[in-house]
């Protein structure tokens, strides 16, 4: 077991002090089940629509514009004018100096702004540079914030750094909710993950997430199923719930079904909601899209018909 020392900040304890070894053969024939099944018909459609509302579309790239945002932002919420009885997507994630424009674009249509922070993707800046950015997406409105853990930190064993850095920016968030990112592609083993995983949690993260989508590989089930059991085991040692979002690499609504499946199976039916998860996948909002129109005329749409975001 690794073991973390016990800390306090904001007069709550840093724990777990234990941390347990994950069984990476169960972990992965878990996961080996779960995408044998199949789900069919009315079950499968509403598995799709709850999916959908779920998603966080995502634009973070150097050439975005107001006008880009601003277009993903009438996507949000208009996701397929002819399907009736779609639910909006959860959120529009951008940098902060483009939450303005996504709060103004997306007025009082319930979906949510998140920005990412923290010198996203790498995490590389001094931890008073990260707070202003934090503060500062915050100032312009941003309803959550999207941190990425310092790894080179992690993986040279000073966790107590991750832990108050973590923390640092929760208090900077103010009223909004803190996905903290760990990029599992570069932790390298599941022991990692279920580490960095306790150590988000009980410095505050109201979200862990797997991915900036800019490093492969992003989420996998396997890793979800780690987090998800940090978040079990927290739960049933407080009664506190977090909420859980896989990011980047899944692309189809059949992979998103078999997120919802173990969500359900490992965290119980109360997760299976926007507010306590959701999907890093802008990609996945069209292919359900197709596949619900498929569900409703019997015939697929050309992906000419769906926007590229």
């Amino acid at each position: 077991m690794t073991m973390i020392a016990e800390r306090t900040v904001r007069n709550r304890a840093f724990v777990p002090s234990h941390v347990p070894a994950v069984d990476q053969v169960g972990i992965e024939e878990r996961v080996a089940r779960i995408k044998t099944r199949s789900i069919k018909k009315a079950a499968k459609v509403q598995g799709m629509k709850l999916a959908l509302g779920m998603i966080d579309l995502t634009t973070l790239e150097g050439q975005d514009t107001p006008g880009k945002v601003t277009q993903l932002c009438y996507k949000a919420h208009h996701l397929h004018d002819q399907l009736p009885g779609l639910p909006h997507v959860a959120a529009v994630c951008v940098y902060p100096t483009l939450v303005k424009v996504a709060k103004k674009a997306l007025g009082d249509s319930g979906v949510k702004v998140a920005a990412v922070a923290t010198a996203f993707p790498s995490g590389q800046a001094p931890r008073p540079v990260k707070i202003a950015d934090t503060k500062f997406a915050v100032s312009e409105g941003a309803d959550e914030i999207d941190m990425v853990i310092s790894r080179g930190r992690f993986h040279s064993g000073d966790y107590n750094f991750v832990f108050d850095e973590i923390a640092a920016v929760k208090e900077a968030c103010g009223k909004a909710r803190l996905k903290v990112i760990l990029e599992t592609g570069e932790l390298g083993t599941y022991d990692k993950v279920r580490l960095a995983s306790d150590i988000a949690i009980a410095a505050g993260a109201d979200f862990i997430k797997t991915s900036t989508g800019k490093i492969s590989p992003a989420a996998t089930m396997p890793v979800t199923l780690v987090m998800l059991h940090a978040i079990r085991d927290h739960y049933l040692r407080t009664g506190q719930m977090i909420a859980m979002k896989p990011a980047g690499g899944i692309r189809t609504s059949k992979e998103a079904l078999h997120y919802l499946m173990m969500v359900k199976e490992e965290l119980g039916p109360e997760w299976l909601d926007p507010h306590w998860f959701r999907f890093g996948a802008s990609s996945l909002a069209n292919d359900i899209l197709m596949q619900l129109v498929k569900e409703a005329t019997g015939q697929y749409q050309s992906a000419d018909y769906f926007s590229v975001d």
